[in-house]
C-alpha cells in the first residue's frame, strides 16, 4: 500500500512544481491568468506576488521529494516526516484556498487531493 501512496505524493510534488512554473514564470500569459481567473490587469499588478508563492509551491515540492527519497532508500522515519510536513502544507494550503474564494474550488481540489490520498495510504502501512 504504501508503494502507491509514494505515487501519490509525487504526483503532488509534480503538480505543485507545475504549479511554481505558472506562478513563477507564466503568470502573465493569458492562459495562465485565465487559468487562476484572473484578467490581465490583475495578473500583471500581482505578478511579484505569483512569482514568491510559486517559490512556496516549489519549496514543498522539494521537502515532499526529499521525503520520497529518504523513504525510499531505507530512511523511513525521517522521509515519512518530511513527506508529512510538504504533503500536510499542500492540503492545509488548499484548505486555506477554498475558505477564502469558495469559487476556487477546482484549483484547491487539484492542490490538496493527491497529497491526501498519499497520506491516507501511507498511514496504512
Amino acid at each position: 500500500m504504501h508503494f502507491i501512496g509514494i505515487i501519490f505524493v509525487f504526483l503532488a510534488a509534480i503538480i505543485h512544481i507545475y504549479i511554481w512554473i505558472l506562478e513563477s514564470f507564466l503568470w502573465t500569459k493569458h492562459k495562465t491568468a485565465k487559468t487562476f481567473g484572473l484578467s490581465m490587469h490583475e495578473a500583471k499588478a500581482t505578478k511579484a506576488l505569483a512569482f514568491n508563492q510559486g517559490f512556496y509551491n516549489l519549496f514543498l515540492a522539494i521537502v515532499t521529494l526529499v521525503g520520497i527519497a529518504l523513504f525510499l532508500t531505507g530512511s523511513w522515519v525521517p522521509g515519512y516526516v518530511l513527506i508529512i510536513a510538504g504533503t500536510g502544507s499542500m492540503i492545509l494550503a488548499g484548505s486555506v484556498l477554498y475558505l477564502s474564494d469558495s469559487k476556487k474550488t477546482r484549483a484547491a481540489l487539484v492542490q490538496a487531493t493527491a497529497p491526501i490520498i498519499g497520506i491516507i495510504l501511507l498511514s496504512l502501512m
